[in-house]
């Protein structure tokens, strides 16, 4: 039987009537909505009958559209033979029969991963060694290779070069991986090519072809680029290079948009082409191996979930921090800013996993739909919610440091933070009047990640005199540290040893790096090893976004609008002084300040 890509039938429908055309599309669609695996791309080739199961496709019957078709009866005439469908002359609709679905089995399939971008620098200090990582494991598919794609020219020998500059490995160092090295750098192969060409796609489908033997094959492509180009992409992927016969993904880097407006724009340009479980919106905090731990600490520890809510929580601190500024990438971060570079989507990730109800189930769509409820039921920040600020020059043991606007990329007089602080409420039963405080900033004096969940003072004390003044001392404290040097402890008041009755702070600690001797995943390998498998529960999903966007939108403009002058603080500092009246005003003090780190 003869076949033709999708991309030509697409261009016959374009012959038609609107209305028509977009009857034929659908039909087509409705039959390729087989069950046999999660949602994929339309087949890239397509086999069919010039008129009468093109007509079926539709819903035609006897010149009228069918109500099997969910519409209602019209007058839009069937495909006749001198419409520009008469050039399909094939012989019938091919789609697998069930019996065949059945025996489709992993075994029979092949893995094709194509890294959009590839010469770039996420591609090559993340994903290449995210993947080797995995391989080295044993954990991708018995059959896969990987396809670099970018616009540099270059061969499969010069991207294998590259590749191996940067291919660290977080296996026991004392392994030899060389064998596993050359063995993975043989499945890499490299198409040079324009984002936005039809033909460089196509081209890229013929070599994919090539190495997938003609298995079943299974295609993620991950988007590594720039997100003014991530359509572009995604229409040539679609169009030219999607699987015909298994599965097809992409991975999308954030940022997902600058605000609600643009954000729905790309979801919708997105989904022109492309089925909601198809898109995997990949935000790396999601993958880290404390967040993850997150929902386990909480639902399988009796200990926690009764104390997991307002009656026993006197606030949460979510707390990013990082030592360094933007050094030489201020171009890129004075676009989007430290509110939408972390705060928007990193830290309000990790508060939605923190403060949801029990999910249903594991399930990533019951998941996900707690995650939602949460930032719907939060409170849209205003300007008295939030301090922000920007690192300025300073000196500091003979060594000095640039000021954010002294970055050539950065321009002169620039408002953009480099530091946020905000308190943000929840209005359920759950968590009715407890602050959540954010705060993110570069420049500051350590580098750290962390969820800081201070209970309430115990009432009626009886050791309160030996606890001395410090009443934040009293209270208990649990710590997840997310990065560096990982670890969850909780602050407990203990009798120090002796005749006297004195009061001292300890930890009990679970410190990662003492207590598994095995090395932690990267947050990559989790996510890409998730998308490979169809797993979506750390994956964003669009309401998701939706709902995220909708929190700080309105912010985000006033400050823009009204060209508020964040205040400065010296670089390698704590952050401005109006981050600590802010948490001064919900009677908290943040947590990272205290001798006990």
């Amino acid at each position: 039987m003869e076949t033709i890509p999708w991309s030509r039938v697409r261009s016959y429908a374009a012959g038609l009537p609107s209305s028509t055309s977009s009857h034929f599309i659908s039909g087509l669609k409705r039959a390729e909505a087989v069950p046999l695996a999660p949602k994929k791309f339309l087949p890239a080739k397509l086999s069919c009958h010039p008129k009468s199961c093109v007509n079926a496709l539709m819903g035609f019957e006897d010149g009228r559209l069918s109500s099997s078709s969910g519409a209602t009866a019209t007058t839009i005439s069937p495909v006749e033979e001198d419409s520009p469908l008469k050039t399909l002359k094939y012989e019938s609709l091919s789609f697998p029969s069930s019996e065949e679905r059945k025996n489709l089995n992993e075994n029979d399939a092949t893995v094709s991963i194509v890294v959009v971008g590839a010469s770039g620098d996420l591609a090559k200090k993340k994903i290449f060694p995210a993947l080797f990582s995995l391989f080295y494991e044993d954990c991708l598919p018995e059959h896969f290779t990987i396809h670099g794609y970018a616009r540099s020219k270059m061969t499969d020998a010069e991207l294998r070069n590259m590749v191996s500059e940067t291919l660290t490995c977080r296996i026991d160092k004392r392994v030899s991986r060389v064998e596993k090295m050359d063995q993975f750098l043989k499945r890499c192969f490299y198409h040079s090519g324009q984002y936005d060409s039809m033909q460089n796609f196509v081209e890229l489908d013929r070599k994919m072809k090539q190495h997938e033997g003609g298995r079943v094959s299974n295609r993620l492509f991950y988007l590594s680029i720039p997100p003014n180009i991530f359509i572009d992409a995604v229409r040539c992927a679609s169009m030219s290079a999607s699987s015909g016969n298994g599965w097809t993904r992409v991975i999308v880097e954030k940022p997902f948009g600058r605000d609600s407006e643009s954000s729905a724009a790309l979801t919708k340009s997105l989904k022109q082409y492309l089925e909601e479980d198809q898109i995997f919106r990949i935000d790396h905090y999601l993958g880290k191996e404390l967040v993850e731990n997150l929902s386990v600490l909480r639902f399988s520890n009796l200990i926690f979930e009764p104390l997991w809510s307002r009656q026993y929580i006197r606030n949460v601190q979510l707390i990013f921090s990082e030592d360094f500024g933007t050094e030489g990438r201020g171009g890129y971060f004075d676009n989007y800013g430290i509110i939408r570079d972390i705060m928007q989507n990193h830290l309000l990730q990790i508060l939605a996993l923190f403060a949801m109800e029990t999910p249903v189930s594991l399930d990533a769509e019951d998941i996900r739909n707690e995650k939602v409820k949460v930032l719907r039921s939060m409170r849209p920040l205003t300007l008295d919610d939030v301090v922000i600020g920007q690192y300025k020059s300073h000196t500091k043991g003979g060594t000095s440091f640039p000021a954010y606007t002294d970055d050539k990329t950065v321009p002169k007089g620039s408002l953009t933070p480099t530091f946020a602080a905000a308190a943000l409420f929840i209005d359920n039963s759950r968590w009715d009047g407890v602050p959540f405080l954010m705060k993110a900033g570069k420049a500051l004096h350590n580098k750290r990640a962390e969820i800081r969940v201070q209970f309430r003072h115990v009432p009626g004390n009886l050791y309160n005199r030996n606890l001395g003044t410090g009443l934040d001392r009293a209270t208990n404290e649990l710590v997840i540290r997310v990065q560096p040097d990982e670890a969850i402890y909780l602050k407990i008041n203990n009798k120090v040893p002796g005749l006297g009755m004195r009061l001292d702070r300890s930890n009990l600690n679970l410190h990662y790096a003492a207590r598994y001797s095995k090395e932690i995943p990267d947050a990559y390998e989790r996510l890409l090893l998730d998308a490979i498998g169809g797993e979506r529960r750390l994956f964003i999903r669009s309401d998701e976004l939706d709902a995220a966007w909708a929190l700080f939108t309105p912010l985000l403009k006033e400050l823009e609008e009204k060209k508020i002058t964040p205040e400065c603080y010296p670089y390698g500092s704590r952050g401005p002084i109006g981050a600590h009246y802010l948490a001064a005003r919900y009677n908290v003090r943040w947590g990272d300040l205290g001798v006990e780190q």
